[in-house]
């Protein structure tokens, strides 16, 4: 199966159909209206019930939506039911992940379910999207679509780009005529959710008039498959077998890897052109997203309509769920924009608030209002790998080297240590130089991890939910099987794929942010030495005095992630694109290796 674009083809692959029962599908019911009781509940998890209705809600099952080339893509409206006399906006939910398919039916897959219980949720909510049990009551109509190739929607399933903004567009204008709607429409949600707002809203539809992109990634190439040049399935294995069901087919991400290696007009079509984006955005992220954060960032910054950014230090889907405080801001933020209440959203909401993370069994710090981020007057410090292990204020004089085995049953790494004497934080994007070679392969794929150490020495971890919904006692208590990459982050990390070294300084977003334009490789010769300029993702730290800051060199990042093991890993590239033997890390002498951390004092 393949879809053919005018310069290009698109790999596809084979994805599941809905079935009654899977995934919260009941079958096709177009024209049917169900009203949904006040006070009713859904079977939640281990027995207990869903969140009750706070009152009574229109369900319009498989509204038509047609697209400009004639495609039909089909939606579910949830309505107040008390609302038949008024014209209300609408908020819409943009995802193939099935217009049924909630959180409830999702989260079992995940460690601990995120802290979440059956009732923060309805069940009627699409999964990472807005619950219809808190919006409708307030006033709004909630969208939940099967996009084209989801569900019944016609086509073959895309993911992001020029095209899924089209359908976007249209999608949007049909909606805001609808009879029930005012033509007021917002978007919102997470993951998949929010990215797609970026590549819908740079359409610039005349009816949408606000988005909220709650951690989402902005370029699948430099942010989520190939980060740094290095491949990476990601989630994807887990979303098409789990998740996506249509009548075709998705986007095969590995092989339009195989295929396109390098920057390509597929890979530049999914990276949204933010600057298009005219209309309020209201941004989410985190430091410890392993695909949104920078996504988040970028967003933010080149957004061209009024604009706030809200760091967190929860997960995501636990602070769209779990957290009253970030629903309420969002009621607010939508009630300026969609329906014009003057409540001081504008005036009293803060452009900029970060987080501070600190580890252990201590709540990250959040909410703190900053100018701008990066923080204005950041002072930026270069702290230089020097002997011991250790991080210094001046380059050694003196060259020196050490080395780690970068793959396989030895793989180990090298770590440089700074240890602070006084309370310490660190907010903002750092860098590394690195200065590296291998004397046994012709490339490397370089980790660059940042991570924090207790008094003794011990690392620290920040767990993603708050210590009230732990399901164990303690930080230190946590089941190995459990310590997996949504429940705990040990810090920030940096990727580079040494023949992909090459930067365009004209288009590095920050100093500390290299472009690498990803166009051609520059492969090493056996025992050569190169400079290695590896951005490093957000960070947002704060160490009490006699705790300490680590840069881990490796050849892979230690964290498990969940998903990993729905992929098939005979499918994925192959061999070549894989480390291979030692890498050895240069420093001191002509060999300045560092790493540029950002000290501030906001708190």
């Amino acid at each position: 199966m393949a879809i053919t674009l005018p310069t290009f083809e698109i790999a596809t692959k084979s994805i599941g159909k809905p079935q009654v029962g899977v995934n919260g599908y009941d079958g096709r019911h177009p024209g049917k209206t169900t009203l949904l009781k006040k006070g009713s509940t859904r079977e939640g998890w281990e027995g207990e019930r869903t969140r009750a209705l706070e009152s009574d809600i229109l369900l319009d099952h498989d509204v038509e939506l047609v697209m400009r080339d004639g495609a039909k893509l089909y939606c579910d409206v949830y309505r107040p039911a008390d609302s038949a006399d008024e014209k209300i906006p609408a908020l819409l939910m943009w995802s193939p992940y099935g217009k049924r398919y909630s959180s409830v039916d999702m989260l079992p897959v995940t460690t601990w379910r995120c802290g979440l219980k059956s009732s923060d949720l309805s069940g009627w909510e699409k999964f990472e999207g807005l619950d219809p049990a808190t919006w409708c009551p307030r006033g709004y109509a909630i969208v939940s679509i099967d996009t084209r190739g989801a569900g019944h929607s016609d086509g073959e399933n895309q993911i992001m780009g020029a095209r899924m903004g089209e359908d976007g567009y249209d999608a949007i204008e049909a909606l805001a005529k609808m009879p029930w709607c005012d033509g007021n429409i917002g978007m919102a949600g997470n993951s998949f959710l929010a990215i797609s707002q970026w590549h819908i809203a740079a359409q610039q539809p005349p009816s949408l008039k606000a988005i909220a992109p709650w951690e989402g990634c902005g370029d699948l190439f430099r942010e989520q498959f190939v980060r740094g040049g290095v491949f990476e399935i990601s989630n994807m294995d887990l979303i098409n077998k789990l998740i996506i069901k249509g009548q075709q087919g998705t986007e095969d991400f590995c092989e339009m890897y195989k295929r396109h290696p390098l920057a390509h007009p597929y890979w530049d079509d999914k990276r949204a052109d933010m600057t298009k984006i005219k209309i309020p955005a209201y941004v989410s992220g985190s430091d410890f997203s392993s695909i949104h954060t920078m996504g988040s960032i970028r967003g933010f910054w080149e957004c061209q309509g009024p604009k706030w950014i809200r760091w967190s230090g929860v997960q995501e889907w636990h602070d769209l769920y779990a957290i009253p405080e970030s629903t309420r801001e969002l009621l607010d933020y939508f009630d300026y924009y969609l329906k014009g209440k003057q409540n001081g959203f504008v005036e009293n909401t803060p452009k900029v608030r970060w987080a501070l993370l600190q580890g252990g069994d201590r709540e990250p710090i959040e909410n703190i209002p900053v100018e701008d981020f990066p923080i204005p007057n950041t002072d930026y410090r270069d702290l230089y790998f020097s002997s011991e292990g250790k991080l210094a204020e001046a380059a050694p004089k003196e060259a020196s080297s050490v080395s780690y085995v970068s793959r396989g049953e030895d793989k180990s790494n090298v770590v440089f240590d700074i240890k602070f004497d006084q309370k310490t934080q660190l907010v903002g994007i750092p860098k590394a130089i690195v200065y590296m070679s291998t004397p046994d392969y012709d490339d490397m794929n370089v980790y660059i991890a940042l991570k924090k150490l207790d008094k003794d020495g011990n690392p620290l971890m920040h767990m993603t939910i708050p210590r009230n919904r732990a399901w164990a006692p303690s930080h230190a208590e946590i089941a190995e099987k459990d310590r997996t990459s949504l429940l705990l982050v040990s810090g920030s990390l940096g990727v580079l794929r040494a023949s992909h070294r090459e930067i365009d300084a004209t288009k590095n977003p920050h100093p500390n942010w290299p472009w690498h334009p990803h166009t051609s490789e520059q492969k090493l010769e056996r025992d050569e030495v190169v400079k290695l300029e590896i951005g490093i993702w957000a960070m947002g730290w704060q160490y009490d005095a006699g705790e300490s800051l680590r840069v881990e060199i490796s050849g892979g990042h230690d964290m498990n992630h969940e998903i990993r093991h729905f992929s098939d890993p005979t499918k994925l590239p192959g061999d070549e694109t894989l480390n291979h033997g030692r890498h050895v890390v240069h420093f001191g002498g002509d060999y300045p290796s560092k790493v540029i951390l950002p000290f501030v004092n906001i708190q």
